[in-house]
């Protein structure tokens, strides 16, 4: 029980790799609430978690939606010790392309969702935490590794890792601490969304490119953010955890 008693606030919490999170959470004895834009799925994570979390829904590029987010869960439940900056990902109906496909639309919708709404998430989230907090920005690998087609995001996602150093210096007189968490390759809904019919195919193909010699679960991230979150980590701050199953920092070539 390493939360026990904290209150956490999960943004995308609702399925993935933030409801991995949440339930990582949810089984260390921490309350709070998770976020998403599908209401229906919000729903069903919350029944999964046993009433210790409640459903927001909101648009984390809303920043009237991360005003309501907090000040609702710190009415709720009168303080705020975590927050997991979690939505992100791939914008619906944008193209995630080269630099010849990318239009300014599109740079600027996934600039939106993937760097400034986790700027903007840290900010109003500030207001409510207790002294001594922990907020944590998922990152992800593509922050290390180019990908065809994902120099945007990727872009993004080393932002965010530069953002956890700038954010610590920036909170030192209050001591709460922001790290990132940076995934590999997660087996999440995400497979299935965009590749229907092929999804086993393709998470065959990243793992063979894993030296863990498997795809991550949403659960192997929830644990280490419950180390994140919790006092054990009270020594780290400003800093990086990959979870990628080596995959960054061991080479497979032969």
């Amino acid at each position: 029980m390493r939360l026990k008693d904290k209150v956490a606030v999960v943004t995308g919490g609702n399925s993935g790799i933030g409801l991995g999170i949440a339930e990582a959470f949810n089984k260390e004895g921490a309350r709070g609430a998770i976020t998403g834009r599908n209401q229906k799925t919000i729903d069903i994570a919350v029944q999964q978690l046993g009433g210790n979390f409640i459903g927001l829904g909101g648009d984390v590029t809303n920043l009237n939606d991360l005003e309501t987010i907090f000040k609702t869960t710190f009415e709720k439940f009168g303080r705020i010790d975590t927050v997991v900056v979690n939505a992100g990902g791939v914008v619906e109906g944008s193209q995630m392309g080269s630099i010849t496909e990318t239009t300014e639309s599109d740079y600027d919708q996934y600039m939106a969702l993937n760097l400034k709404s986790v700027y903007f998430t840290v900010q109003k989230a500030l207001p409510y935490l207790n002294e001594g907090s922990s907020i944590i920005l998922i990152g992800s690998i593509a922050g290390h590794r180019a990908a065809s087609g994902m120099a945007v995001y990727g872009a993004a996602k080393a932002a965010v890792i530069s953002l956890a150093k700038g954010l610590s210096l920036d909170l030192l007189e209050r001591k709460i601490r922001v790290n990132v968490l940076s995934p590999g390759t997660i087996d999440t809904p995400v497979f299935d969304k965009f590749a229907p019919g092929a999804a086993a195919q393709i998470k065959q193909l990243w793992v063979n490119h894993i030296p863990a010699g498997r795809i991550g679960q949403p659960s192997d991230i929830g644990n280490a953010a419950v180390f994140l979150a919790s006092d054990e980590s009270s020594f780290i701050l400003g800093t990086e955890i990959i979870a990628d199953g080596g995959m960054t920092n061991i080479s497979l070539m032969k």
